[in-house]
């Protein structure tokens, strides 16, 4: 057996390298989120259906992340953190991963359409509209703003749980999309800040190539007390309550004195030190949306017991 041949087999693809195009660290998100948004959705809707729903919400979600590494394939491969992916890698050909997308996309929404109504299927196929074409295609490379606006896509799996159940678009549903995208500006703002030479290199016009470590600062703070007023708006709300509100009162307030701290660091103050309070804020931030819609859970489960709600 040759080198080459050795080296062929080492590049051949396999069932990992394609799952790994669906995103499925991102796709826990909106698994969890849309989860959640159906749980606490009034109304009844059948297990089953109620787990196909979710299922559905997946493919699409993975249909947009294949769609986003078939489109962004040239930037993973400047990228540190994303240079491994498998199409720069070179397991997973480009029209392989834009075919699958496609597939899983008309796969993903008719059939949520079929199993639930055309609201749920609606919003999910502009998702994914969002996230490739508004997002990846265009805002990505073209503005600093890119993280604000595109965060919309990853903001509507509750939208979309919640519509599976009632047909409908209310404040409730509203305000779990408002969350999200109220969130998404700090938390990958504050990742930017320690991976700014990625951006950089890939010509990504991340606000911290664009306008630099102050401004982002400036910006991270104030999309953090933004978020505070969305998440303790939510705990008014017919879903929310005094389990989740004495939560969310917690956690947005060590997420405030985080912002603060990111916002005090200068350009005078050393880089590792000031890497160590952006990372640590980025990490707490992974928890912060969790558990926010991790309490709205709680709240639902204590209802039937006369102990949830206002």
């Amino acid at each position: 057996m040759t080198d080459t041949t050795i080296l062929d087999q080492d590049r051949d693809a396999g069932f990992g390298d394609y799952f790994a195009l669906l995103k499925p660290r991102v796709m826990s998100l909106v698994v969890f989120t849309a989860l959640v948004g159906l749980l606490v959705a009034p109304g009844q809707i059948n297990p089953f259906v109620g787990l196909c729903a979710i299922l559905f919400i997946a493919v699409g979600g993975g249909a947009s992340g294949a769609l986003n590494m078939w489109w962004d394939a040239d930037i993973d491969a400047r990228m540190k953190r994303t240079i491994k992916r498998p199409i720069p890698a070179g397991k997973v050909e480009p029209g392989e991963a834009l075919g699958l997308g496609v597939a899983l996309t008309g796969f993903s929404v008719i059939l949520l359409f079929l199993a639930t109504n055309w609201v749920a299927g609606a919003l999910l196929a502009f998702t994914i509209f969002f996230y490739v074409v508004i997002y990846t295609m265009w805002l990505k490379r073209w503005t600093p703003q890119n993280i604000v606006i595109g965060g919309a896509a990853g903001a509507f799996p509750p939208m979309i749980g919640w519509a599976a159940v009632t047909g409908d678009i209310t404040i409730e549903s509203i305000l779990m999309f408002a969350l999200t995208f109220a969130w998404t500006p700090p938390h990958f703002w504050s990742l930017a800040l320690f991976v700014k030479s990625d951006y950089k290199d890939a010509g990504v016009p991340m606000l911290t190539v664009t306008h630099g470590r102050r401004v982002t600062r400036n910006h991270i703070l104030g999309y953090t007390f933004v978020l505070a007023a969305v998440a303790l708006g939510l705990g008014l709300t017919s879903i929310g309550g005094p389990a989740y509100m004495a939560v969310a009162v917690i956690l947005n307030g060590w997420f405030i004195k985080g912002a603060i701290d990111i916002w005090r660091r200068t350009d005078a103050d050393s880089e590792a030190d000031s890497h160590l309070v952006e990372r640590k804020f980025f990490k707490f931030s992974l928890f912060y949306l969790f558990i926010h819609f991790g309490m709205l859970l709680v709240e639902t489960s204590l209802a039937p017991l006369g102990l949830g709600g206002w």
